[in-house]
């Protein structure tokens, strides 16, 4: 039996659950894959560090990680396997001057990230949690409970909203934290231990705080309901596989590379993101260390390697019928998700989808294809990003969900460990 095999649908959905509710922030969520690899065997780096002897290692640098495990062997023929994910979710973040008041009220002043389904963030009950620098130049991980709220207006003052709903971003997505004039970040302080004078700067999300469920169908596991889904499905189901992969002591030829970047809801064009140094430094260091050093045998290796691209997906709404592509009508629970767009919105082309279904096929786990409605054009993911930047073969997969991008996502159990037996096959020579 594999370490995945241990694993039934809901057992790994309880699991991804647990990991959800730690990982509020992309910053939570890179530390925690880091200390998860560490107990694992995995050697903590820096990007500042020689890395000599670092056959199985992970670097975090902020919100974003990258592990790998090197080859018995590093011939001429080895390459990178990657599966490539991201960390962020959309949300609220907190500005500067974080408080405001109102007619004796306390808000905190929050500004867009990424594209939320916004009307879903309103009557939840949110906490705050990120990273705050002190002067020191220490870095801090905080986490709240539930502080505030978004609170939307009562039907009996505007009987239009539940046919026509439109909020202004600055002034109805503004939330209420107390009753009193209160200053949000000296409580946010006072709760992580830090001297409010001492802050030199703060990455602070809202975050909902209401945890996982599982239910739905006969079996009473059809549907798991969790924020920040997208894309800590793909976090985490290529984190269990990286685990997976590396217990059973696999003797493959190329370098498995993990990485989980950030910003991707942002467009990626940051240090952290698809679009910064972080892989490229990464696998070149690697090749560097090897006895093919050099600009040849970086592109050897670049050559030889390919990537997974791994992000959520859409699942058919039944309500919505019109706005999914008559032939494709992906459904949770039917599996994994290989993602084509001919506008190159995914990277994917008939070379990777092979990479991809013999993985699948080796897994043993069915598959499914999404292709968007013509009218109606997709969002796209780092796998362009990355082929781009690499020339690599790359192909763009996820599992199936509903309400993307709401505070709440839905997904099936067994399409989440699906991911994770294929993300496994793939590291495993498939």
């Amino acid at each position: 039996m594999t370490y995945l095999d241990s694993f039934t649908p809901r057992t790994y959905a309880q699991a991804f659950g647990e990991f959800i509710s730690h990982s509020p922030t992309s910053y939570h969520a890179a530390e925690n894959i880091a200390q998860i690899l560490h107990e694992a065997g995995f050697t903590r780096c820096t990007s500042t560090e020689p890395w000599s002897n670092a056959d199985r290692a992970v670097m975090v640098t902020a919100g974003a990680v990258v592990a790998w495990q090197m080859p018995r062997t590093f011939t001429q023929h080895t390459g990178a396997r990657i599966i490539g994910s991201h960390t962020d979710s959309p949300s609220f973040k907190l500005k500067p001057v974080a408080t405001s008041i109102t007619e004796g009220y306390s808000q905190v002043n929050v500004e867009v990230y990424g594209g939320p389904l916004l009307n879903s963030w309103l009557n939840r009950d949110l906490g705050i949690a990120g990273q705050i620098i002190t002067t020191d130049g220490e870095r801090h991980l905080v986490k709240t409970e539930a502080l505030m709220t978004i609170p939307q207006l009562a039907p009996h003052l505007d009987r239009s909203q539940n046919d026509e709903l439109k909020l202004s971003r600055q002034q109805d997505y503004h939330p209420l934290w107390s009753c009193n004039e209160a200053e949000v970040m000296d409580h946010i302080c006072a709760s992580a231990g830090i001297d409010p004078q001492q802050v030199a700067g703060t990455d602070l999300f809202a975050y909902d705080s209401a945890p996982y469920r599982i239910y739905g169908g006969p079996s009473g596991e059809d549907f798991f309901s969790a924020a920040r889904q997208d894309n800590l499905t793909s976090v985490f189901a290529s984190l269990q596989a990286f685990l997976s992969v590396a217990q059973e002591e696999v003797g493959h030829n190329d370098v498995l590379v993990f990485v989980a970047f950030d910003h991707e809801e942002v467009g990626s064009a940051t240090p952290t993101g698809a679009s910064g140094p972080i892989l490229e430094s990464t696998l070149r260091r690697i090749v560097d260390a090897s006895a093919y050093a050099g600009e040849e045998g970086y592109w050897r290796f670049i050559a030889n390697s390919s990537c997974i691209s791994a992000d959520a997906g859409h699942a058919l709404n039944p309500n919505k019928i019109a706005k999914h592509d008559p032939a494709h009508h992906p459904i949770l629970g039917g599996g994994p998700l290989l993602k084509l767009n001919a506008q190159q919105r995914y990277a994917t082309d008939a070379l990777g989808s092979a990479i991809w279904l013999r993985a699948a096929h080796q897994a043993g786990v069915a598959t499914q294809e999404f292709v968007s409605n013509n009218d109606v054009p997709c969002g796209t993911t780092i796998g362009p990003l990355t082929a781009t930047r690499f020339g690599m073969t790359t192909v763009d997969v996820g599992v199936a969900m509903l309400s993307m991008h709401s505070v709440r996502e839905i997904t099936n159990p067994a399409d989440l460990l699906g991911l994770a037996k294929i993300a496994a096959a793939y590291w495993m020579g498939a």
